[in-house]
């Protein structure tokens, strides 16, 4: 099968061409239940209509887009239309229908929303706020909304009930003609001895009939019921949400209009909505429009449709309409994807039930041949040849009963069903064991894994950081503990206090909020929540230093750039520049220092080299470190500018601790000793991951490690010696994982797993053999691209899934052997005794 399928067929574990598919299932052509054999693969005809549907509804959405920009220019001097409040509507206490919010989102219609006051002007007609969300304390007033306006979900098919299954069941060709055969032998066999003697053989078969039904339907419902469990789990999304003025997590299927979401890079888009306020804000719309270039969104062009993705920036919107209202929503009503890819090994399978189904139509064709030429020649040599009773049609009958269920016996219908329940099995156990399998090919492609490449942080590493050490103003200090952090305020110059509490606070995609208990909250990803824990300890205000300045531009971290900054227009005057990121980029870009008066001074070679080997004794230490630097901007700048890349001030180095996850230096043992190799690739500094790598146990003496810009460097020779060598790779970039996975994959023939959380990681995840996006830290488009989400984003989770994977086949293999002992055993007692005996 291995040979036939690599010769005749393209079927691959990810992106098999429909050619592919149709041409296996060609093939496959002559199938007893073909309703049951493919039930769980794709819908080839369903997906084409779907293609077709998506075609029909980006062209509408795309001439909406193109109308509105057009209109927009003619805007000035144009009379708003009049517009009536429903009854209803205004009784539940609104000012404005979900039709008129669909219109004004879906049509990019600037002018209705110029008409209803603007974004602020709707959210007052919402009976909302843009400062602190809706208020959900009147639950009358919540329940109104709901009936108004909708829930946040989308329009399911109706589960099957069991009944259907038996229906599908027995649409089993050689079961219907055994139904044939017992109501023949039923009707025969009472005719000629009676009730009690002649119903024993028809019953009989239709015992084992309505027993094989049963069996089969039995299975294949708690099979379904398993399947829409996984896509219920596929489909959660939780997101940061503004209600009754504190941030809060919510479920997006919790999302009502009114309500204030907070996005960042990665995040989709949860419904149709209004921008409110944001920076750099760049929207793949792609998904609805079919148009490859991201839309910037800001407060002239403030819509925002479901169902697309942040590409840039961060901002608060509010949502204004939900669930099957949305463009999402309506798209998903019209579209069916038509169930997973075939897998390679269902396809082998597959081919096998075919060949085995040939040969067990063979004999029993031959098997009922040989009985009937038997009851002739005993019919000719008795003389009654030309006197034919009852009892020899019930004869002939009972021969072909008995071909009928060799081909029963002989084929395997069950065997490519068998990987499927297989797959779907581990899937549920690995559901349980924290990872999310989207594609059932992945437990089967994940058994024959050979390398892991693996993120370091949140994966080998806890992802609960604090800042231990820091290098202020020149000097190093240990503040692991608060008390510590205090002392350090005294011992240094009060502006750069002040200047380093600016720059945490302010450039930062954190939060500090009060939540509803009255307590203090940090919000954002673990390294922005050590930060802005470091400056909390050293006695900063997070409001206070928000209020202080007004931001001009901020331009978040993503992992091509390695760092993040803000301009600020300041209260007392003038323009200031904040910028953080990975120590030799960001020290690379200053050259000024604060020493440890408080003055500025130019950062001279003494100088850099004392940073650079307190950044190389930091990560030697395991510690990721951060260079903190500011600018003034006294040229003036503008928002549309980038911001700029030298010129900088250094303010100081941090080093945050990140501890290495319980479990994870036997989990790497166990890969080794199963034949797969692990491999870090991570953006850090080379001496931090090479001390964590150590400390996991991926790092040997005989591998190497190497700096992304070193690899991007290599040639193809170059690079034939070393990829195989390569164990860590650090400062890597999003390119650089996905040329380490192709080279893996297509020159040395590995199967290749990867991890990824971030946007830019997707196509590392969607060239690999195996994506897995991490659940927590993961970004929703990472998440989409991946073939395995790992909820609790640990690495030994990883390691079971590859255990799965490897139990799959190790199952499959049993069943197989037990499905052809079964059918040869079948095959040849049938027809040795059939040849032999005549019975």
């Amino acid at each position: 099968m291995e040979r036939l399928m690599s010769g005749d067929f393209d079927v691959k574990a990810k992106h098999s061409s429909e050619e592919a598919l149709q041409k296996w299932r060609k093939l496959c052509g002559v199938v007893k239940n073909p309703k049951r054999r493919f039930r769980f693969t794709a819908n080839l005809s369903k997906r084409y209509e779907a293609a077709a549907m998506r075609k029909t509804n980006q062209e509408k959405l795309r001439i909406a887009v193109l109308v509105s920009k057009a209109a927009f220019q003619f805007i000035q001097g144009v009379s708003p239309s009049d517009y009536n409040v429903p009854a209803e509507v205004k009784a539940a206490g609104f000012d404005i229908c979900a039709d008129e919010l669909g219109s004004i989102v879906e049509g990019h219609d600037v002018k209705k929303l110029k008409f209803h006051g603007g974004v602020t002007g709707v959210s007052e007609k919402l009976c909302t706020s843009i400062v602190d969300g809706l208020t959900t304390t009147d639950s009358d007033l919540l329940n109104r909304r709901q009936e108004i306006y909708g829930i946040n979900k989308f329009a399911e098919s109706q589960p099957r009930s069991f009944w259907i299954f038996v229906w599908e069941a027995l649409q089993d060709m050689t079961l219907m003609i055994l139904g044939v055969c017992a109501f023949v032998s039923l009707i025969v066999g009472i005719a000629t001895e009676g009730w009690l003697e002649g119903a024993h053989d028809g019953i009989g078969i239709v015992a084992s009939i309505l027993l094989v039904v049963f069996v089969t339907a039995i299975s294949d419902y708690r099979q379904s019921l398993q399947f829409r469990d996984l896509d219920t789990e596929k489909k959660k999304i939780i997101i940061q949400v503004t209600r009754n003025g504190f941030r809060q997590k919510l479920s997006i299927y919790d999302l009502l209009p009114g309500d204030i979401v907070h996005l960042a890079i990665g995040d989709q888009v949860p419904a149709d909505g209004l921008f409110v306020s944001g920076f750099s804000v760049l929207i793949d719309e792609s998904s609805l429009t079919g148009e490859s270039e991201p839309v910037m969104v800001n407060s002239e062009n403030p819509f925002m449709l479901s169902g697309t993705k942040v590409q840039d920036g961060s901002c608060k919107m509010m949502i204004a309409t939900v669930g099957m209202r949305t463009q999402w929503g309506k798209l998903m009503a019209t579209l069916s994807e038509g169930g997973d890819d075939e897998t390679p090994l269902q396809v082998k399978l597959n081919g096998v039930a075919t060949i085995i189904g040939k040969i067990g139509l063979f004999f029993a064709v031959v098997t009922f041949a040989v009985l009937v030429q038997g009851l002739f020649s005993h019919k000719w040599q008795a003389g009654t040849y030309f006197r034919w009773s009852g009892d020899d049609a019930l004869e002939i009958l009972e021969y072909f009963a008995i071909a009928v269920t060799i081909v029963v016996v002989a084929v395997p219908e069950g065997l490519p069903l068998a990987v499927t329940l297989s797959l779907a099995f581990a899937m549920k156990k690995m559901m349980n064991d924290k990872a999310l399998v989207r594609h059932l090919a992945a437990c089967e492609t994940m058994g024959s894994a050979t390398t892991i490449c693996s993120d370091k942080t949140g994966t080998l590493t806890t992802n609960h950081m604090t800042v231990v050490k820091s290098c202020i103003c020149m000097e190093v200090k240990v503040v692991d503990q608060p008390t510590k952090a205090a002392s350090l305020v005294s011992e240094m110059p009060v502006s750069a206090v002040k200047l380093l509490l600016q720059s945490i606070f302010n450039n930062t995609g954190g939060e500090v909020v009060v939540n509803e208990d009255g307590k203090r909250e940090i919000l954002g990803t673990p390294t922005e929540t050590a930060l802005l824990e470091f400056g909390l300890s050293l006695g900063g205000d997070f409001q206070a230093e928000r209020q202080a300045v007004k931001l001009v531009k901020v331009e978040p971290f993503n992992s091509t750039k390695k760092r993040m900054g803000v301009v600020m227009e300041l209260h007392e005057g003038g323009l200031r520049a904040h910028t953080k990121g990975a120590s030799e980029i960001v020290l690379a870009a200053c050259d000024k220092v604060i020493n440890s008066n408080g003055d500025i001074v130019p950062l001279d070679e003494e100088s850099i080299n004392l940073l650079k080997d307190t950044i190389d004794q930091f990560a030697n230490e395991a510690l990721r470190t951060l260079c903190i630097a500011y600018m003034e901007l006294e040229g003036g700048f503008s928002p549309e500018n980038p911001m700029p890349v030298s010129g900088y001030t250094c303010i100081g180095i941090v080093g945050i601790k990140d501890p290495v996850r319980p479990g994870v230096k036997e989990s790497v043992a166990v890969c080794r000793s199963a034949g797969i190799t692990v491999r870090m690739v991570t953006g850090d500094n080379i001496n931090t991951a090479k001390a964590i790598a150590r400390e996991c146990g991926i790092l040997t003496d005989d591998g190497i490690a190497i700096e992304g810009p070193d690899f991007r460097e290599k040639s193809l020779e170059e690079l034939l010696q070393l990829v195989p060598k390569i164990q860590v790779m650090a400062r890597s970039s999003p390119l650089d994982k996905h040329t380490l996975v192709k080279h893996l994959r297509t020159t040395f023939g590995e199967v290749v797993a990867v991890t990824g959380d971030g946007t830019n990681d997707a196509p590392a995840l969607h060239e690999a053999d195996i994506g897995l996006a991490m659940g927590i830290a993961g970004t929703e488009v990472a998440k989409e691209s991946a073939d395995v989400i790992i909820l609790d984003d640990n690495f030994s989770t990883i390691v079971t899934v590859a255990k799965w994977g490897r139990s799959v086949y190790i199952n499959i293999q049993k069943f197989v052997q037990f499905q052809l002992t079964v059918n040869v055993v079948a095959l040849i007692v049938n027809f040795s005794s059939a040849c032999l005996t005549g019975m």
